[in-house]
């Protein structure tokens, strides 16, 4: 029987050393699978549930954009004694606008004031709800705020004798012609400038103003 060389028995005895290893990994892994037996819960686990909103949630609201339109509110007439409702006679209503003339392009910009003419305090309906003003050309009424205006509101507030105050968002004119039927349409009639003249007529609180705003536009 021929003699091997030293290096076929370096490779038997490597070749019985890894297999021993191997043998005792196995052996190993095998003890300690059944000792900690990792996957025993694994039936019986509940998954967590995504974090979601619930059909009862309140949603978040967005402040009221005609709150900051009108004068800080006070409690009404009814619930302040010795606070009167205004009267036609103590009540000045004037439209304000934040220019005389408007080059192309430019849009104006309208407010409603209010004086307490009276000696006493008095309550008044200030919201969006009692607002209205009016943008005319002669006789022909090219704009008016309430013909799109969304979710009006009503906002009691006490006007103080000899006061004046002034909405403090104004609101503006698009310079085209509105109508309730048209307020969906982006290309409604456009009022005609090169130095056209219009008067601004305000209401509120169930008081007209007793003169207008004159404006120009280009």
């Amino acid at each position: 029987m021929p003699r091997h060389s030293a290096a076929v028995y370096r490779r038997r005895r490597l070749v019985t050393l890894v297999a021993l290893i191997l043998l005792v990994a196995f052996i190993v892994t095998a003890v300690w699978l059944l000792v900690a037996r990792p996957w025993a819960n694994a039936t019986d686990a509940t998954p967590s549930p995504t974090p979601s909103a619930s059909a009862s949630s309140t949603p978040s609201t967005s402040p009221d954009p005609t709150a900051a339109e009108s004068p800080s509110p006070e409690p009404s007439a009814d619930e302040t004694p010795g606070i009167v409702a205004c009267r036609a006679q103590d009540v000045e209503v004037a439209a304000v606008t934040d220019a005389d003339s408007y080059q192309a392009g430019v849009l104006p910009k309208l407010s409603i004031s209010l004086t307490n003419r009276g000696s006493t305090d008095c309550a008044i309906d200030v919201g969006s709800t009692t607002q209205v003003l009016t943008v005319s050309s002669g006789s022909d009424v090219w704009w008016r705020s309430t013909d799109c205006q969304e979710n009006p509101s009503s906002m009691i507030a006490t006007l103080a004798a000899g006061a004046t105050v002034t909405s403090k968002v104004p609101v503006t004119w698009d310079r085209t012609r509105s109508s309730v039927e048209t307020c969906a349409q982006e290309n409604r009639p456009r009022a005609p400038g090169g130095g056209a003249s219009y008067h601004v007529a305000v209401e509120i609180g169930g008081f007209k103003g007793t003169t207008t705003a004159q404006i120009l536009l280009y």
